[in-house]
């Protein structure tokens, strides 16, 4: 079989995570820090792999594509107030970005939920960086890493569980 093509779709996603700062590895090792106690064999690869396979949903595009592009308009100063105010401060009680980051995280299924909460309060490796307010907007794409990750451990964890069966 060969390759499939990448949609346009799919391609402005990859590419608007990168120049944001997010590479696959940098997710894929959110992926290992999630499930390498659970897994003594784990290789970063097969993170790698789980985290491809998520990228390449398309509503999980749309979520990257959504949140990356409100980061951008609110990095800008180009939303109104008070929504401008709220998303360049990332305020706490604002949820929506969360919001965003479930729509992925239920892509496979409940267990997700909990690595995402677990991953978004550890705040490791690249969501450390994007969080840190100093080095532009990521109010939506800090949470929007962290439920791809998280998202794809549930991957990862459900592929296991099947191999077993």
């Amino acid at each position: 079989m060969g390759e499939k093509k990448m949609s346009k779709l799919e391609e402005k996603a990859r590419t608007w995570l990168t120049e944001r700062g997010v590479t696959v590895d940098d997710m894929a090792d959110l992926v290992y820090y999630l499930q390498s106690k659970y897994h003594d064999d784990l290789s970063l690869d097969e993170c790698i792999y789980n985290v491809e396979r998520v990228i390449s949903k398309r509503e999980v595009q749309n979520a990257i594509l959504t949140g990356i592009q409100l980061d951008i308009l609110a990095e800008k100063g180009m939303l109104e107030s008070p929504l401008q105010d709220t998303i360049e401060a990332d305020e706490g009680l604002y949820g929506v970005d969360e919001i965003i980051a479930l729509s992925i995280v239920n892509v496979y299924g409940s267990i997700g939920f909990t690595n995402y909460g677990f991953i978004d309060k550890q705040k490791p490796g690249i969501l450390g960086k994007l969080n840190d307010k100093s080095n532009g907007c990521h109010t939506f794409l800090d949470d929007i890493v962290g439920a791809i990750a998280a998202a794809a451990s549930s991957r990862l964890a459900h592929s296991e569980e099947n191999e077993e069966v």
